[in-house]
C-alpha cells in the first residue's frame, strides 16, 4: 500500500506533480523571508527546512524514475529524511526552491515519454516492497500535496 496515495484521492499523479511548482511558489510568496522559519505545527518542520526537503527528494525521485526505467527490476535505495534534514539549517530555502523547480521540470519532461508499458514496470522498495513505476510517480504526487499543505497553513498563519 502507497501512504502517499490516500492524498490523491481521484487526482491524476502528473496533473499534480505539474502544478506543484507554481503552487509551492506561491505559497513561499505568501510566506515571506520572514515566515521561512514558521513550523507548520509544533515540534515540526518550518517552511524552509520543508522546501529543502522538497529539494532533496526531487532529486532522490530523479534518480530512481531514470533508475526504473533503465533496469528490470530496480531495487529503489531508501534514505532516512531525518538524517538528511540535520544539514538544512543552514541552507537556504530559495536556493531549495530553485533547486526543486529545476529538477522537477526535468522529471516532468522524463515523465511525459512514459509509455503505458514502462508504467507497470516492477521495482522494489526494502521498506515498501514490491510495486511499479506508476507507484513511484504516484508517491510523488502524494508526497508533494502532503507538503503542499504544510506550506499552506503556514502561509495562512501570515
Amino acid at each position: 500500500m502507497n501512504p502517499y496515495a490516500k492524498f490523491l484521492g481521484d487526482r491524476k499523479p502528473l496533473e499534480v506533480i505539474a502544478e506543484s511548482p507554481a503552487a509551492i511558489t506561491q505559497n513561499v510568496q505568501r510566506i515571506g523571508s520572514a515566515g521561512m522559519e514558521r513550523p507548520y505545527g509544533e515540534g515540526k518542520w518550518n517552511a524552509r527546512q520543508i522546501l529543502c526537503h522538497l529539494a532533496d527528494c526531487e532529486l532522490v525521485f530523479a534518480f530512481r524514475l531514470r533508475q526504473a526505467l533503465s533496469q528490470d527490476h530496480h531495487v529503489i535505495q531508501p534514505f532516512d529524511q531525518d538524517t538528511w534534514a540535520t544539514r538544512y539549517a543552514h541552507m537556504p530555502g530559495e536556493l531549495a526552491l530553485t533547486v526543486f523547480c529545476a529538477a522537477r521540470q526535468w522529471n516532468i519532461a522524463l515523465l511525459r515519454t512514459v509509455q503505458p508499458e514502462e508504467a507497470i514496470k516492477p521495482v522494489s522498495h526494502p521498506e515498501r516492497g514490491d510495486m511499479t513505476f506508476a507507484v513511484i510517480v504516484e508517491t510523488i504526487a502524494g508526497h508533494d500535496l502532503n507538503h503542499r499543505a504544510q506550506l499552506e497553513i503556514i502561509a495562512g498563519a501570515n
